[in-house]
């Protein structure tokens, strides 16, 4: 598959080959940009830097939509495409293409309203028979950096904003999962908008750097792990930088939840796609008095988790997405145990399998309680009193997104008052998000907010008109 280079569909001297995480199986070949495609790129986007702004949002609308039912026409291929790079079952593969069409399509819209405002002036003296006018202008290149783990929508959440803002973007998919991104690259080519507006460029970490230390980048929106997005803004200079860094989501099950929900909710917010989510449901604090019957039951249920091959319809949890995170996974769990927590289930690996993992006993300081695991490991533990819950969700470094099950009002509006997160999910696990609302976190989960809107926001710049008479 070729790399998709300012409108046009190239071959480099640098084969990357794409293997099925679940099997090993080649996937398909594609390639990797060097320094002089990079540097075609950003040259490219330059000059489709006017042609985009001046654009009137009917054209990027129309150019959005197209893009978004030619995605929906063309599904059962992008499952296919998406399930085999990443080894994700395809239950989560179809609703990650869905879920792709629904952001493309909230992008559409959103180009029909960038957001403008009036101003009175005259409220000081000074500003007597004088008025203003703010406009948001696109802030020029956007350098997109999406991960493995939703390799389609999450560039996806980079690309349709800029189009809407009017801005060129070119995007670095991960290396082990470009395909699906340049499957959407064959779609934005058979569109009007002027080449140089999107480019597609699988790369190696040395190259892809220049994307966050080029200055004529304007905006770098990265996913992905917190230590590489940190380093990523101290080095990015005076652009603009959108971080989302992934955490150790968690959630409070309280006396007054819906117990039959919080059960089938955590189940798989711990477990799909192996548990590779920035907001995987990792810490689970359930109230003393229900915890025993709830830690037994999820436990169980983590057990009878349909596993294998993540092609099959029934397939529920696979492989994760290679086996130096598998094992990596599999050390932290054996460190844990070491140290004190105790198995509920799971513990195994075979290869890239991480058998459903539940633990319990464990403390903030453990890996797999004080970092992201990215992996099918969840714990267990019980608390006294709401407040107590509280503390303890926000004993940790991250802060992306929080869910709590209860009934009670007052426990609701606490919750939101005072856990330390970028979103609060009442009677729903973290791993919630639909995709036009605001996304992202405070402490070392990230920077900014993703989400189609907001996204776009961080794409454009204010600008004010003063008129006077």
């Amino acid at each position: 598959m070729e790399i998709f280079l300012a409108g046009r569909f190239i071959r480099t001297s640098r084969e990357l080959e794409v293997r099925n995480p679940y099997d090993g199986s080649l996937v398909a070949k594609t390639f990797l940009a060097g320094e002089s495609e990079l540097e075609t790129a950003i040259t490219a986007a330059e000059k489709a830097k006017p042609i985009l702004q001046s654009l009137p949002s009917f054209k990027r609308y129309e150019a959005l939509m197209y893009i978004s039912n030619r995605l929906a026409e063309r599904r059962d291929e992008f499952v296919q495409t998406l399930m085999l790079e990443s080894g994700k079952p395809v239950r989560y593969a179809l609703g990650e293409i869905d879920r792709s069409v629904q952001t493309i399509t909230v992008a559409a819209e959103e180009s029909k309203r960038l957001p403008r405002e009036y101003i009175s002036l005259d409220w000081t003296p000074a500003g007597e028979m004088k008025e203003g006018l703010v406009k948001y202008f696109p802030a020029g290149i956007v350098a997109g950096i999406a991960p493995f783990n939703f390799p389609l929508n999450l560039a996806v959440h980079k690309i349709a904003p800029a189009i809407a803002a009017g801005c060129p973007v070119i995007i670095k998919p991960s290396s082990s999962t470009p395909l699906s991104t340049l499957l959407l690259a064959q779609i934005i080519a058979e569109t009007d908008l002027p080449h140089g507006s999107v480019s597609v460029l699988p790369m190696d970490r040395a190259t892809g750097n220049r994307l966050v230390t080029d200055s004529r980048i304007a905006v770098l929106s990265f996913t992905g792990s917190p230590d590489v997005g940190w380093r990523m803004k101290a080095d990015a200079g005076k652009k603009k930088v959108v971080l989302e860094l992934g955490g150790n989501a968690g959630v409070i099950v309280t006396q007054s939840a819906p117990v039959e929900l919080a059960l089938k909710k955590c189940l798989v917010g711990a477990f799909s796609y192996s548990g590779q989510v920035c907001i995987h449901t990792q810490r689970i604090y359930v109230h003393r008095d229900l915890y025993t019957e709830f830690s037994s039951r999820f436990s169980a249920m983590a057990s009878q988790l349909i596993m294998g091959d993540p092609s099959l319809p029934e397939t529920e949890f696979s492989a994760m997405i290679d086996e130096s995170n598998a094992f990596r996974v599999e050390s932290w769990v054996q460190q844990a145990l070491k140290d004190g927590a105790r198995l509920l289930c799971g513990g195994s690996r075979a290869g890239t399998l991480v058998a459903p993992t539940v633990l319990t006993n464990t403390n903030a300081s453990m890996l797999v309680c004080s970092e992201e695991v990215f992996g099918p490991v969840v714990t267990l533990e019980p608390y006294e009193n709401f407040e107590d819950a509280i503390r303890m969700m926000n004993d940790t470094r991250f802060g992306l997104q929080a869910g709590v099950f209860t009934n009670n009002l007052a426990e609701m509006d606490k919750a939101f008052t005072n856990l330390e997160v970028g979103g609060v999910i009442i009677n729903d696990v973290p791993t919630f998000r639909v995709d036009h609302m605001p996304y992202g976190g405070i402490k070392d989960s990230g920077l900014g907010r993703e989400g189609v809107k907001y996204a776009i926001m961080d794409m454009m710049e204010p600008r004010i008109l003063v008129k006077g008479w």
